[in-house]
Formats: structure tokens, sequence, C-alpha cells
């Protein structure tokens, strides 16, 4: 017969503020308490609104309006409980706060599910390399993958090939923006000896004389190419369902995006590190150069290079900025959040939105409230 679970601890009304006196940010649902000081600079919502709300009771904020958040999310909240309140949960903690009685309702569907996160009784084991335990996950790969943690993830047992595989967000630019000058002078120069064709060699006898003038529209054209080859990517590649009998091709899945649905707030998993995305780059290149002649094939790289750049700077900022109510970028994290908590097969876009409106892709509208 298995052991009974420790019982949860308890803290008083009292010891909750001391907490908060001390600069934590704890909040409740019911009587569950749970400790968000770590959490706060990754809410998408900003900061700003988990500070409003410590002490509180957050029940209503997580059923809306305005905004009901996703299961996922529920779930996620679960792995910062720490105990439960003593006493009467819809007594004041702090500021007079009270919960009302409406408040401590919950979900009977959701409830079961939303108990502390029990890392022992996962699917993998967290205390060794995932990559390889990923793939014996079968059926149950796609479930899991989709319901996010908050966590590191190590993928190898090699250091070395592991630390391949990190990044600090910093690395992108200063990878990539030399390359991007560097192509950007190169091809330039090639435009002013007023010798550059549009094909490559082998239709030279179809091509047509590029003036010096095509320069920036040519680049402008690698940046716009850029976010259609973000979208693709992300929709067809990214986000295939691997079969469940095939443990490679779900591994090969989970290390090139699973891992980063899994764990989306591992800070050293946001962007691509420079080796392997090298390789897709160098990929990229050779396909223009089959079609176009080196110094448009060039030109049009650099400029969806720079393209690459950008994009995976706003995801960093997606996940861990906190932009202005109101702003392009503050519509765009709120788009990229319901991608990972709520609608994993919409929202492609990362940098833009367009080819989520042209391709009908976008994640859905909050519904507005009813009025009474």
């Amino acid at each position: 017969m298995a052991p009974a679970p420790p019982p949860a601890a308890c803290f008083s009304a009292a010891e909750v503020q001391r907490r908060l006196a001390a600069g934590a940010c704890w909040v409740r649902r019911g009587a569950r308490l749970y400790d968000l000081t770590g959490f706060v600079r990754q809410h998408p919502g900003g900061e700003q609104l988990l500070w409003a709300r410590a002490g509180q009771d957050v029940s209503a904020d997580l059923d809306g309006p305005p905004h009901r958040h996703s299961d996922n999310a529920r779930r996620w909240l679960e792995q910062y409980y720490v105990g439960d309140l003593q006493g009467d949960p819809q007594g004041p903690v702090e500021n007079g706060s009270v919960a009302s009685a409406s408040t401590q309702k919950t979900d009977p569907v959701m409830e079961p599910k939303l108990k502390a996160v029990d890392w022992e009784k996962d699917l993998v084991d967290w205390q060794k390399p995932l990559l390889w335990q990923v793939g014996h996950l079968g059926e149950k790969y796609d479930e899991w993958v989709h319901q996010p943690v908050s966590r590191p993830i190590r993928l190898f047992h090699s250091d070395f090939v592991e630390a391949l595989s990190k990044a600090v967000w910093y690395s992108v630019p200063i990878v990539w923006v030399p390359l991007v000058l560097y192509l950007s002078w190169s091809y330039y120069g090639a435009f002013t000896q007023g010798n550059v064709q549009l094909l490559a060699p082998f239709a030279t006898e179809y091509s047509v004389a590029m003036p010096e003038s095509a320069f920036p529209g040519l680049f402008v054209l690698g940046l716009f190419l850029w976010s259609l080859v973000e979208y693709l990517i992300h929709r067809f590649l990214f986000h295939m369902k691997p079969p469940s009998d095939s443990a490679y091709l779900i591994m090969l899945h989970f290390a090139m995006h699973g891992q980063h649905h899994k764990a989306p707030f591992d800070t050293s998993r946001l962007v691509f590190p420079p080796v392997p995305a090298s390789l897709m780059i160098a990929a990229f290149y050779l396909l223009l150069r089959l079609v176009l002649s080196a110094a448009v094939a060039g030109t049009v790289f650099a400029g969806s290079l720079l393209g690459y750049v950008i994009y995976d700077l706003i995801h960093y900022y997606l996940h861990f900025g906190s932009p202005h109510e109101g702003s392009y970028l503050y519509h765009l994290k709120a788009h990229h959040v319901k991608h990972h908590f709520a609608h994993h097969q919409s929202g492609f876009g990362i940098s833009s939105k367009l080819w989520d409106h042209f391709f009908h892709t976008l994640t859905p509208e909050e519904p507005h409230p009813k009025t009474q």
C-alpha cells in the first residue's frame, strides 16, 4: 500500500502578511496559497497585475472577465502551490482584502487536475536528459508536450552537446548582425559595378540586368520573405504532429520546438543556438542560389537574415518583456501567449500577425463579458 502523501503546509494570515511585507508575491485561490515571487517577471499580463493582487484571492481573475485563463494556465499556477491558509479563507489577509463567496467556487471538471505538481510521477524523469525519454511517450507525447511547466530542460548527456543546444539572447545579434553588415556592403558594391544579373548563371539567356537602385528593394524583399518563412516553418515544421510509433520523429520534434512549448520560460532555449541555426541559414542561402545570381541572392539573404535576428529578439521579448498596454508589442505578446497556453494550432506568426491574417490562423479573441 502506497504511503499517504504528506499533509499540506498551513500558514496563518499573519505569516502570509509577514512574507508579503518582506517583498514576496503570494496569492490565493480559496484556501490554497501560491508563491508567485519568481513568476512575476514572466507573467504575460505584466508584473504590475500580479503585484496589485498580492495577498488576494485570484479566483475571479482566473475566471474573468476580461480574460478567462486556460486550463494550462491553471495547471501552471499549481507549480507554485506552497500550502493552505489557516482559518477562514474569506477572511482578510492583506490590506483588508476579502474574498467573496462566489470566488470560492471551483470548476468541478478542472479541480481534480489542479493538484500540486509531483515531478516524481511525471511521464519522464526530470533528473535525466529528456531527449532520449520523450521518444518513448508514443501517443502520450502530444498532450504532454503541450502542458507547459516552469523549469529548465536538459536535452543531452554530453555537456558539450548540451551547451551547443542553448543560447543567451544577445548571442543572436552578436553572431549574425556582423554577417548582415558584411553581406550588405559586399553585395551593394557588386551592384554599383553595374553587371548584376537577376538569375543564376544556368539561366543567363533569360535573365535581366539589375540596376543599383534595386538593392534596397531586394533587401526589403528579404525581410518580407523571412516573415513568410517564419510562419511556414512554425506552422508546418515546428507544429507537425509526429507519428506516435516513431520515436526518432518525436525526438526530432522535441529538439526543434517541443522543448520550447514544454518549458516556455527557459531563458536558455528561447532563441536559436548559433550552431544549429547556421545549418538552416546555410540551407536557405543555397536554396536562393539555385535560382538567383550571387549578388541578388546575397542581398535577399542579407535582408532575410536581418529579419531572422528581429524575429528571435522579438520572440525573447514576448516572453520576458513588459510592453506598454495597447502597443503593437502588447497585442503581439497576447497573441503569442494564447498560442502557448490555449491555442497551439493557431497564432504561428511571432514577429508579426500578417500571415495569420492572410491564412486565417489568428488566435481567437476574448469574448466580451455579457452585461447583466
